[in-house]
């Protein structure tokens, strides 16, 4: 079974407001954007981490918005969806015995001390990305609109 963590963060007000005077399409690629940038430290520390036998389980996954089709299902069944939903770790069916263990193998966990290594860092890189990509984003959208004023409004 997949480790599933939520993340509260709080304090955020301004960039909550900033982010929600952006289109819907542009506030939710902007959060992806900044998911992923966060997601990079774990991404590295867990293929670091993953025993290295075949070199096959620190190839597999890596970060990104889309789950496998097995994966949707399950998190279908558990209901819920967020805003925005960045994912990482690995894809290989192998290492869910890797982390967890078997009656027959003894455990050996990667993905999750990457992740309580790197969970910290995720925070700080979102909190200090964010508005920078919001005023990007925002600067963006104000000069797609003057050069679509200019054209006469196609």
């Amino acid at each position: 079974m997949p480790i599933r963590t939520t993340i509260r963060v709080e304090g955020l007000r301004q960039l909550d407001a900033a982010l929600k005077e952006l289109p819907k399409a542009a506030g939710k690629a902007v959060l992806r954007r900044v998911g992923i940038k966060a997601l990079e430290p774990f991404d590295k520390a867990w293929r670091e981490k993953a025993p290295h036998l075949t070199g096959e389980l620190e190839e597999s996954g890596g970060i990104g918005t889309r789950l496998t089709k097995r994966q949707a299902r399950l998190k279908r069944k558990r209901g819920g969806k967020a805003y925005v939903e960045v994912y990482a770790g690995p894809n290989n069916p192998a290492s869910v015995p890797q982390e967890f263990g078997t009656h027959d193998q003894k455990a050996q966990p990667f993905a999750r001390p990457a992740w309580d290594e790197t969970s910290t860092e995720a925070l700080v890189i979102v909190e200090t990305e964010l508005g920078g990509e919001i005023d990007r984003t925002a600067q963006r959208l104000a000069r797609r609109a003057l050069r679509l004023a200019k054209r006469g409004g196609r």
